[in-house]
């Protein structure tokens, strides 16, 4: 992936004698939003950590915006938002964006109009005095995450952005991630929820022990796996095996018929081959397989998000 805005080789990091992260190899690519998903224990925060610095690799290697780990002048070109962050609480909303503004060295008129923007872009303008004492842990999340676009970074680590948001949070926060997208910045997601990654990322990697398993690209999900479940009467349960070429995980209980094709294309001949072997067909609709269904293929249901 020519000029990657992430790369990594095998990236390795035990601690004595436990495996962390057993080789991460990766690409994510500029101006796309990537989801990282795994279960607890899949070595994603080690992962990230390596990215950011802030734990040195055991082995291997990683590559930022083309250049090694720990570039200075690129981590002044990248965001984060930890998952568990513990901000200022006695600053308060404008003086903790002002301070941060401060520590990227940001020209004082500059950090006079971004400060602004920033807390109107989390819809907090009308707290911008306020202590973060003061701010929900709604607020908190929401002033977190423009902390991270402050020096307009070209690479945003997001560690769990939506958690603690209400609907129109979560919406919020989606909206301003396609923004960055739009605008040239490439977005590293980590997060549990899993409806919010389908919507929101381009592609996603599935790591488990440390390892990628899978990449998918989000914009065919579906596309090579859809269930179809159709309402029948009459079918045999041995005429089940005769859908093999079509179809996997066949399951037929009363009158429901479910299974999973391989292709879309295949329908018509699945409900030609119903029909011939005796059933009535009385409906049947398609259904995309979902990035839950995916993440459980993948990665199995050991441990959780």
């Amino acid at each position: 992936m020519p000029g990657a805005a992430i790369e990594t080789a095998n990236l390795r990091k035990t601690f004595g004698q436990k495996v962390a992260v057993r080789g991460l190899t990766l690409e994510v690519g500029r101006g796309e939003v990537f989801g990282f998903l795994g279960p607890n224990g899949a070595g994603k925060s080690t992962s990230v950590k390596m990215l950011l610095g802030l734990v040195a690799p055991t082995a291997g290697q990683a590559v930022l915006l083309g250049r090694p780990l720990g570039d200075r002048n690129v981590r002044a070109r990248i965001g984060f938002l930890p998952e568990h962050f513990r901000f200022h609480e006695w600053l308060t909303g404008e003086e903790f964006l002002d301070f941060h503004g401060r520590l990227y060295r940001m020209p004082a008129a500059r950090r006079r109009q971004r400060v602004p923007e920033l807390l109107a872009l989390a819809g907090l303008a009308d707290h911008g005095r306020k202590r973060l004492r003061d701010y929900s842990k709604g607020m908190l999340q929401r002033i977190g995450l423009v902390q991270a676009l402050l020096n307009d970074p070209e690479l945003i680590f997001l560690d769990e952005p939506t958690s603690g948001l209400d609907p129109a949070g979560r919406l919020l926060v989606r909206d301003i991630i396609r923004a960055e997208r739009d605008r040239g910045a490439s977005v590293f997601l980590n997060s549990h929820l899993l409806s919010e990654v389908e919507v929101t990322c381009d592609r996603v990697a599935f790591i488990k022990h440390g390892e990628v398993l899978e990449t998918c690209d989000l914009k065919k999900l579906g596309m090579e796996e859809r269930s179809i479940i159709a309402r029948v009467t009459g079918l045999r349960t041995e005429a089940l095996a005769g859908l093999e070429p079509w179809a996997g995980s066949v399951r037929l209980e009363g009158d429901s018929l479910t299974m999973e094709v391989r292709a879309e294309e295949s329908v018509p001949e699945v409900v030609a081959y119903l029909v011939a072997s005796g059933a009535r067909v009385y409906s049947l609709h398609s259904r995309q397989a979902s990035l839950e269904e995916m993440f459980l293929r993948i990665v199995g249901t050991e441990g959780g998000l």
